[in-house]
């Protein structure tokens, strides 16, 4: 992105891997220099139920030392220790002399694997669902399990029928 002192300010995107960072540039023509803002810190989150029942939060994004994760027994009450675990970070890097984002400009998005997204989006009936995506429903109660993994093709077909969901979802009045 090209600046020039005619512009009072400017704001541009950037992502690099699992973090997407919005910033806002104030140009200061007296002082010759830029001002750089940061507005807001995207994290990607993957939530995925283990082998042993459990299910994790992680993340490749980390503050100084500190690395964001969070387990539990459920999808909620690991996303809660995934939160406390960024509030942590902050905390210790504020504490090191570290420049860190304010918790209200960060935002968190979660990438689900499908057992974590029907444990989480557990109002879902998924026999129903199945029936909408156009998936066999024995195969989709063997997904939703984890006894059994889609392929691309089918992977694709349900990640569309939870976006077309969403947008109906959006789109519904009462």
């Amino acid at each position: 992105m090209v600046f020039s002192h005619n512009k009072c300010k400017d704001t541009c995107s950037e992502t690099s891997g699992s973090r997407s960072t919005r910033r806002y540039f104030e140009i200061n023509p007296e002082a010759g220099r830029y001002l750089l803002k940061i507005l807001d810190m995207r994290i990607k989150a993957i939530v995925e139920k283990s082998e042993d029942g459990l299910y994790s939060v992680y993340s490749d994004n980390h503050f100084g030392n500190s690395y964001l994760g969070g387990f539990g027994d459920n999808v909620a009450k690991a996303k809660e220790d995934f939160m406390l675990s960024i509030s942590e970070a902050l905390f210790e890097q504020t504490e090191t002399g570290g420049s860190v984002p304010k918790p209200e400009d960060i935002v968190v998005e979660f990438h689900y694997d499908i057992p974590s997204f029907f444990n989480f989006f557990d109002f879902i009936n998924v026999s129903k669902f199945a029936e909408y995506a156009g998936i066999n429903e024995s195969k989709m109660r063997a997904y939703k399990s984890g006894l059994s993994f889609p392929g691309e093709k089918t992977t694709a077909k349900i990640a569309q029928a939870i976006s077309d969901l969403g947008k109906e979802l959006c789109a519904a009045r009462l």
